[in-house]
């Protein structure tokens, strides 16, 4: 039995993502708590929480992007002609998130109010395009031969608006949790009372989606619903539960860690919930992983690239976090 190399690639892109999400998806958070925390200073010690590690999070994106290039080529073409208005929307968010890092601490007092604008508005921009594309993926895009063949437009329905809604919520549980984790005193409260209404929120948003997405979509409701599927997936719905009791949990008893470990727990569920629904369609609703790759000669040759930088950047991710642990201060910051 040979090595199914299609099977890799996806294991490897659907990991990049995956990190990618938990990763950049507290400092996005993080950019739209800016309007509920009014006070300057806390403001530099939100930055100042993910100011060191910010850049190399999107290392992940920048990976994943390239990894499906190389190694599912039709799922890239389709993916980017279908879903181009929304990717460039969260490239021009991205771009001012990343530029208002910066520019903020070097502004003027007087001009500081522009740059919490591009953070705020980066960051909001961002994070709804990706939650847009995501509920356009799942809608699934026509494919006639090996190209595209719906409209520029087709990702614009109220599915993909309460995704992108909903990622918006998910962001900022995970900032805030963040938040509550790095920072003490009056923000670190502010950051407790938010963690719960947030956290009802994203669980009332899953309850739509997955009320919504097998209604709209009979091959997904036959996957979930369909014995023994239910007794197999039964877990993940069920550790939901769970891992949300225990954030609140969490919040109650003032716990500085587990709110965020946890949130990131109920983030990985919803992923895996997704990659239950899709699999194995690279992309939806027809066309598999095995049928979207790359030559195998090519992606043999790139998996020993891979093997190669994928422990580099783990290395490097895991000592940034190590090196800029503990909590940030009003006194002392990245900037």
């Amino acid at each position: 039995m040979g090595i199914d190399l299609p099977l890799i690639w996806f294991v490897i892109i659907v990991f990049a993502i995956m990190m990618y999400v938990v990763m950049d998806g507290f400092d996005l958070g993080i950019g739209m708590l800016f309007p509920l925390v009014k006070n300057s200073r806390d403001r530099d010690v939100m930055m100042n929480t993910v100011a060191p590690v910010w850049d190399g999070n999107e290392t992940w994106l920048v990976f994943g992007g390239a990894a499906l290039f190389g190694a599912f080529p039709l799922a890239y073409a389709v993916i980017l002609d279908a879903l181009a208005i929304p990717l460039t929307l969260m490239l021009f968010g991205l771009i001012f998130r990343g530029v208002a890092f910066e520019f903020r601490f070097k502004a003027t007092p007087e001009k500081q109010h522009i740059w919490d604008k591009a953070f705020i508005w980066g960051s909001l921009f961002a994070t709804f395009s990706q939650g847009v594309v995501l509920g356009a993926f799942i809608d699934g895009m026509p494919v006639v031969g090996r190209r595209y063949a719906g409209g520029a437009f087709d990702w614009l329905t109220p599915f993909s608006l309460f995704c992108g809604f909903g990622l918006v919520v998910a962001y900022a549980l995970l900032g805030c949790t963040w938040l509550v984790m790095k920072t003490g005193g009056s923000l670190q409260k502010v950051m407790h009372d938010l963690t719960t209404p947030l956290l009802l929120t994203l669980l009332a948003v899953l309850v739509i989606v997955s009320i919504w997405t097998p209604m709209a979509h009979p091959e997904i409701a036959h996957r979930w619903f369909s014995l023994p599927n239910l007794l197999l997936f039964l877990p993940v719905p069920i550790l939901v539960i769970i891992v949300s009791w225990g954030i609140i949990r969490g919040v109650k008893r003032n716990a500085h860690h587990s709110p965020f470990l946890l949130t990131l727990a109920l983030v990985f569920l919803g992923y895996s919930g997704l990659g239950i629904s899709i699999w194995p369609n690279l992309i939806p609703p027809a066309i598999s992983l095995w049928q979207a790759a790359a030559p195998p000669q090519s992606l043999g040759f790139m998996l020993v690239g891979a093997l190669f930088i994928i422990p580099i950047i783990l290395v490097y991710t895991f000592w940034s976090y190590y090196v800029f642990r503990g909590k940030v201060t009003h006194d002392q910051g990245y900037h």
